[in-house]
């Protein structure tokens, strides 16, 4: 059981998540945020529960929709929105953007934009753990659109033969782009392709921060202990649309409404945690006036921050040196 102090730090995370990006899809729409950007509102459970069961010695490797877990992950969020706004002090000095969010220190290996190529990756970051034997895993999060690309089946392939210490999570949030999950994908329950590839497959209500934690636990004791990887899938709902501008005609009339009023992640985690006098209301609600002082900051220091100079231009591309 998580301590008082420990689900004090979930809600923060989980409640600057929301604040950030709710205040992005505000910024967004004034048009001084380059390119596209991909919100994670709504899916906050998702990301939270599964960092917080990883340690310094482990890596994430996560999707486009980039902001909710470099955040859950510990990633500098005045560092995330600078790199957002292209400026030079960003987290990948403005050279990423938002779907494209790294921070090793962190153990971020970040978003890729080539979908499902995190699996990929994961499986990469899990062999070099095991063969250097740090007892670190490798979580890779997957949307339901990119199940269906070749390179995932490959990595799970390659995953469950080596037995690498790999968690997959499958954040299905219902739509790839403006398709829905159940027209585009066979077999309709993601976690069951597991069984395909020998590992253990569950589902879990995403928007139910305990039942993403209890799960990765469970999937991350497992690697750790060199019994292979595992598949998630966490059942949940984006917020907006697939991009900011997405006009989500595609979606059926209230259900974003009815998912916050009866299902949002943050209300659920608020009246669980009350209900068992595990915190003070008294504590969440400074946490609430606390994080919003926060994303002020915030999106005020990322807008009058500089961008890169043409100086900077040919910097981080080549290694200027190898150290072996």
């Amino acid at each position: 059981m998580q301590s008082t102090k420990e689900l004090l730090v979930a809600y923060r995370s989980m409640r600057t998540i929301r604040e950030f990006e709710e205040r992005m899809h505000i910024e967004f729409a004034k048009g001084g945020v380059p390119g596209f950007v991909h919100l994670y509102a709504g899916q906050e459970a998702s990301a939270v529960g599964v960092c917080a069961n990883l340690s310094g010695k482990d890596v994430l490797l996560n999707t486009h929709r980039a902001h909710g877990p470099a955040i859950a992950r510990g990633a500098d969020i005045f560092a995330v929105a600078k790199e957002i706004y292209c400026r030079g002090e960003g987290l990948c000095k403005g050279r990423g953007g938002s779907a494209h969010l790294h921070d090793v220190k962190s153990g971020l290996w970040g978003a890729n934009s080539g979908v499902g190529s995190g699996v990929a990756l994961g499986c990469g970051a899990a062999l070099a753990a095991r063969n250097l034997k740090t007892g670190g895993v490798a979580v890779a999060l997957v949307g339901d659109g990119a199940v269906n690309q070749g390179v995932v089946s490959e990595a799970l392939n390659l995953a469950s033969i080596w037995k690498l210490p790999l968690v997959i999570v499958f954040e299905n949030n219902g739509y790839g782009e403006a398709t829905a999950v159940d027209y585009a994908v066979a077999g309709k329950d993601l976690y069951k392709r597991a069984a395909a590839f020998d590992m253990p497959g569950v589902k879990v209500d995403g928007h139910d921060y305990f039942a993403v934690y209890d799960e990765v636990r469970l999937a991350v004791e497992r690697a750790r202990a060199g019994h292979g990887p595992s598949i998630i899938e966490a059942k949940q709902i984006r917020y907006f649309g697939h991009f900011e501008g997405d006009a989500q005609t595609y979606r059926p009339k209230n259900e974003v409404e009815q998912c916050r009023q009866g299902n949002d992640c943050l209300k659920r985690f608020r009246q669980h945690v009350l209900n068992e006098n595990r915190v003070e209301e008294s504590d969440l609600n400074s946490i609430d006036t606390e994080v919003a002082d926060l994303i002020d900051r915030v999106y005020k220091e990322a807008k009058a921050a500089r961008f890169p100079g043409e100086d900077e231009l040919m910097q981080s591309i080549y290694a200027s040196e190898y150290q072996g």
